[in-house]
């Protein structure tokens, strides 16, 4: 069953171009063609990428950050049986009226309840330093496969003239620059893939699994219906704004609100270029309309292009989430990534500081003095 499966997986009529045979992509004569066996090493690759990762993340990620002021911050709770039981077994998120009862049960207030269940709620969010580690990995990885992205690519013609990507096509001999581009590429995405249960999720968590899939998906199929020159092209127009993104999560954890910005405002532009203008009107004219010159439609052709545009919508959706974050930057001066799941975080340092100027104001009025530390006349402590 499996090796019937297999034979018609692979038939040529789902792959090539008619007429096209796989004996026709065999090594002959010192040219090497792409193989799928070869795309077999990208999974342990993946797990030496995420032994990598925890190495810089010590050693590198974790100095940095402290230089920064990040530190691991231990986020404590009241001990309290009723709430924990409640909180583990029924839900995080309790409605009013399970507020009202646990607060008769407890001995304690409505808004001391609520507090406690936020308070909770962060203790299992993730800390600053780990958002600033991942993030670093992140910059750390993109820079350098964006540099290497254009020292593979930067002398090859079909960088300039796109009807170089379909010159000879299927019968285009690999690379080893071409090689080490998809390898390495297709490893991180693995590598994300398998650390998305630990890594800090959002609200685009689902979103994020169709992107690594979709991506994985996409450099398997190209690789093995030998897309490789267009591939290659999708995957610089893809790297380049990344980078700018990871630095300025980076200074946003690190609080340096200005250079945040100001990355993110570089980001959003390269964003917009390269996904918006640079991806749909020259990639997909490159994969979608160029072919059609040279060839009959067929399937890898179809498939190709449907999961180019599936990648599109995704670049509308994740545009969608920076206009919105660019709104908030300008009309609010400063940006928080919409996708965050810290509202309750936040919420819980406001009322802190708002006690903790409450109780100063108090400590002041015991001693006469006002909110300015002024002194007040008797009997004024009411105006």
């Amino acid at each position: 069953m499996f090796w019937m499966f297999k034979e018609w997986f692979w038939l040529e009529r789902f792959w090539l171009p008619p007429t096209i045979k796989w004996s026709d992509l065999e090594d002959h004569d010192g040219l090497v063609f792409v193989k799928p066996s070869h795309l077999y090493v990208t999974i342990p690759y993946a797990f030496l990428l995420l032994i990598i990762r925890r190495v810089f993340e010590k050693f590198v990620a974790s100095p940095l950050a402290k230089s920064f002021g990040i530190k691991e911050t231990v986020r404590k709770v009241t001990p309290n049986t009723v709430l924990e039981n409640f909180f583990k077994h029924s839900t995080r998120q309790p409605l009013q009226t399970d507020i009202y009862g646990l607060a008769k049960k407890c001995n304690l207030t409505e808004r001391q309840v609520e507090r406690w269940f936020r308070s909770r709620r962060n203790q299992e969010r993730p800390s600053r330093l780990k958002k600033f580690q991942e993030a670093c990995w992140r910059f750390a990885f993109y820079l350098m496969i964006t540099v290497a992205g254009i020292a593979f690519l930067y002398d090859k013609p079909w960088l300039y003239d796109l009807w170089e990507v379909w010159n000879g096509y299927p019968k285009q001999p690999l690379l080893p620059s071409q090689y080490w581009y998809y390898i390495l590429e297709m490893s991180f995405y693995w590598s994300l893939l398998f650390r998305l249960g630990f890594d800090v999720k959002r609200k685009d968590f689902l979103a994020h699994i169709i992107h690594h899939l979709a991506a994985i998906s996409l450099m398997s199929f190209s690789w093995c219906a030998n897309y490789i020159r267009s591939g290659t092209l999708v995957m610089i127009v893809h790297d380049v704004a990344d980078i700018w993104l990871e630095s300025a999560k980076m200074f946003s954890y690190a609080g340096w609100t200005q250079t945040c910005n100001t990355l993110f405002f570089i980001f959003s532009t390269i964003f917009f270029i390269s996904r918006l203008i640079v991806f749909p009107f020259w990639i997909l004219y490159c994969t979608l309309i160029l072919p059609m010159y040279h060839l009959e439609p067929f399937f890898s052709y179809i498939f190709l292009n449907l999961q180019l545009m599936i990648l599109q919508v995704l670049h509308l959706y994740w545009g969608y989430y920076i206009l919105k974050m660019l709104n908030r930057c300008i009309f609010m001066k400063s940006i928080q990534d919409v996708r965050s799941d810290d509202e309750d975080y936040e919420e819980e340092e406001e009322e802190e500081e708002e006690e903790a100027t409450k109780g100063k104001d108090m400590d002041c009025l015991k001693n006469g003095l006002g909110a300015e530390r002024h002194l007040i006349p008797n009997g004024q402590h009411g105006h």
